[in-house]
């Protein structure tokens, strides 16, 4: 590994060791250790201790597992490969299933306009406009409907089932993402027409110069359009005008990694996200 790239990921598992902990207590079991968040949102995950000098065993992810079950928590483990190539296995062997998702950097220089993928506009969201707690609650309702039908396909979900998401969200967690929109930590883009509504959305979490692109989703209905490309070329214009450095993300699949690549976007690792496998 060159030593360019070793850097970037050093910074990267410093980036996801930090994001968790302004709002979580951790536990530490061996190698690994376990955010356990306080107050309102998401739960966090486990992950291996910046200062672990061992490799995480098969004993310390049972260890992880018995308390997140206890806790009433996911049972959610996430890695970069190339920083614990040993995890792997050891999950897979814990009956784990993992996403081994393209880890990707964005090359400023490559960034191009938004307009060039969409003619949809794409708007970054204030806190002091009157609607803002409004279109917090659409993107995630977005974000819930075009997770919920993966893939790049379109399909049938679209603005009515966008709205009658909207009613199910957590409150907490639109509350939490409010919250860090307001003091920057945060950045949350919509996709929207005045015809169609919200159609697609992304936000991106800030540590310093270093920021991740997550949450990028398209309504099935309007994909095919450019949509997600032209959101998350407005979130890394807007973390660069910010005076961002690093901006990575994690593509859920190597055709999701494509459209990232027109973004400017390069695979620099894999990003590893371990849960539970599927009971069929």
């Amino acid at each position: 590994m060159d030593l360019a790239r070793a850097d970037v990921l050093d910074r990267l598992e410093r980036f996801y060791d930090a994001v968790p902990r302004d709002g979580s207590r951790t536990e530490e079991y061996g190698a690994l250790v376990l955010f356990v968040r306080e107050g309102p949102g998401w739960p966090f995950y486990a992950r291996p201790r910046l200062d672990a000098t061992e490799h995480p065993t098969l004993a310390d992810v049972n260890a992880v597992r018995t308390r997140q079950q206890e806790l009433g928590l996911p049972e959610a483990f996430e890695w970069v490969h190339e920083h614990q190539p040993e995890l792997l296995a050891v999950a897979r062997s814990a009956g784990l299933s993992v996403l081994e998702a393209p880890l990707m950097l964005l090359e400023p220089e490559r960034l191009p306009e938004p307009g060039t993928f969409s003619d949809v506009p794409v708007r970054v969201l204030d806190p002091g406009d009157a609607g803002f707690a409004a279109d917090i609650a659409l993107r995630r309702a977005v974000a819930a409907v075009g997770f919920a039908n993966g893939g790049t396909a379109r399909g049938e979900a679209g603005p009515a089932e966008r709205d009658a998401t909207v009613s199910g969200l957590d409150v907490a967690a639109l509350e939490e993402e409010a919250i860090r929109v307001a003091d920057g930590r945060r950045i949350s883009v919509l996709a929207a027409t005045p015809e169609e509504g919200a159609l697609a959305g992304g936000m991106a979490m800030r540590v310093g110069d270093v920021a991740e692109i997550a949450g990028v989703a398209t309504l099935p209905s309007a994909r095919r359009r450019g949509l997600g490309a032209a959101v998350t070329a407005t979130l890394a214009r807007e973390l660069r005008a910010a005076g961002t450095d690093l901006i990575f993300l994690s593509a859920g699949s190597e055709d999701i990694a494509r459209v990232y690549l027109r973004v400017g976007f390069r695979r620099i690792g894999t990003a590893c996200i371990a849960e539970p496998a599927a009971v069929i």
